[in-house]
């Protein structure tokens, strides 16, 4: 046998066992396929996590979440039970060493994050932004992000049934803590949708929509059943895409059949109308992929939807290898139904700096995960450039990487460009972005602890 720098052994999926943790002790397997259970025994605080956990976690961990909670975290605690029972699946029942795995564990590291995993000097970048993809200043009306020639993202609500730390929008989804205060959407969703389909009614240019939010699992199934039906009212509209993180944090509420035999009703209104409809879902370790995630992915794929796709982020410390994007992709499409599909770099917002790998990294990894997987099942990864969109990792076209700058260009124009007087002047702009400073040479890291003091002596 040739040895590969990648062995594959096909993998079972497993759900862990909850009643390993004490307050799940009892819990019976019909409460936790129950989406209400769920929702109900989210832990929202440290008091909750206590109760879950008992003495397995120590005290040294929760100082080190209230120090994060106080100091750095941009997004609020919320985790079902589903989510968090993914976390040191097999770890020793004694208090230390629960602990230790605990805090190693990848999906605890971006979703229930501590302070000693942020960066001591570089905990955000110099250029870090609460809306690092200017996403707001696309709205062509409140929540409708027109970014892309053909297509636009509807936002429907800015809450998820789980927070994840790294979260690109947390300057409007979830609720505030001591470090952010969030943005709000002002209209009643009635309203709010009634104008995105004003809009796209008189824009037949956009012929994609990805409905999004928030997480579309926490929109009332009704409303959201009768937004997707008048939109494929619209001629116009040739695929739509709905997002939601809770086939894999909550599967459950996929799960249930009345909103199952909603999404059945309206994919059969998309297939008679040659529409495409698709889920994406959002999984960043394997650990994450269990038999109630391809349960739920396989009752949608059964219910009509095109493909359910997953959109992952690279981080460092949780997946940024390629044996950790390999074992990730090849349960997701060998075991669960999921379609890898990108893999984004972590964006630039506040406190995230410890998560972000540079871009170099991130073509290595790109090089190295080809040949695996089907060529159609092998994921892009990406860089969401702000003012430009998503670009392959190798479609910079310039890259100082003394000093951790990518410089890349666009094929197109966004709202951001309505004064250029349809010049190709924003074609040939060259938009910045940067890798972590904490990776970077010793002169690199010199050149940008000089532009932090500069930038700090003129705001005197």
């Amino acid at each position: 046998m040739i040895r590969q720098p990648y062995p594959y052994v096909r993998t079972a999926l497993t759900e862990p066992d909850w009643r390993r943790l004490p307050g799940w002790r009892d819990v019976t397997a019909a409460q936790w396929r129950d989406a209400q259970w769920q929702r109900t025994h989210s832990v929202k605080n440290a008091r909750q996590l206590r109760a879950v956990a008992g003495s397995l976690l120590s005290d040294r961990f929760y100082a080190e979440l209230h120090a994060d909670q106080a100091e750095f975290a941009t997004m609020a605690m919320l985790l079902p039970p589903q989510m968090l029972n993914t976390m040191a699946p097999h770890a020793p029942a004694e208090p230390a060493a629960f602990t230790e795995a605990f805090l190693a564990d990848p999906i605890r590291r971006y979703m229930l994050p501590v302070r000693s995993d942020r960066h001591p000097h570089w905990p955000s970048h110099p250029k870090a932004e609460r809306d690092s993809l200017h996403e707001a200043n696309m709205w062509a009306v409140e929540g409708l992000t027109h970014r892309y020639p053909t297509k636009v993202l509807a936002e429907l609500t800015a809450t998820c049934p789980q927070y994840c730390g790294q979260c690109t929008r947390m300057d409007l989804v979830g609720t505030s803590t001591p470090q952010v205060t969030k943005a709000r959407l002002v209209l009643r969703p009635a309203d709010r949708q009634e104008q995105m389909l004003d809009y796209l009614k008189r824009t037949p240019a956009v012929r994609d929509v990805v409905v999004s939010g928030g997480d579309l699992a926490n929109v009332p199934w009704p409303r959201l059943e009768t937004f997707l039906l008048r939109l494929l009212d619209l001629g116009s509209v040739r695929d739509i895409r709905l997002a939601s993180k809770a086939v894999v944090g909550l599967p459950q509420h996929w799960l249930r059949p009345r909103v199952l035999d909603g999404v059945a009703r309206v994919a059969g209104v998309a297939a008679r109308r040659a529409v495409n409809l698709a889920v994406h879902t959002h999984a960043n370790h394997v650990q994450s992929v269990t038999p109630l995630v391809a349960e739920a992915a396989r009752a949608l794929l059964d219910a009509g939807v095109r493909d359910v796709r997953n959109q992952g982020v690279l981080m460092r410390g949780v997946n940024a290898t390629p044996e950790a994007l390999l074992d990730l992709c090849f349960a997701l499409q060998g075991e669960a139904n999921i379609l890898p599909y990108y893999f984004y770099l972590c964006d630039m917002i506040p406190n995230a700096e410890h998560w972000r790998t540079p871009l170099h990294e991130a073509q290595r990894i790109q090089e190295a995960i080809m040949g695996y997987l089907p060529g159609y099942a092998t994921p892009r990864i990406v860089c969401d450039v702000p003012d430009v969109g998503k670009r392959w990792v190798h479609q910079a076209v310039a890259y100082d990487r003394e000093r951790g700058i990518s410089y890349w260009t666009k094929n197109y124009r966004t709202r951001l460009e309505t004064g250029d007087g349809g010049t190709d002047a924003p074609l040939d702009r060259r938009h910045p972005y940067y890798d972590p400073v904490d990776t970077l040479p010793e002169a690199g890291r010199r050149w940008w602890s000089g532009q932090a003091a500069n930038a700090s002596r003129g705001a005197q």
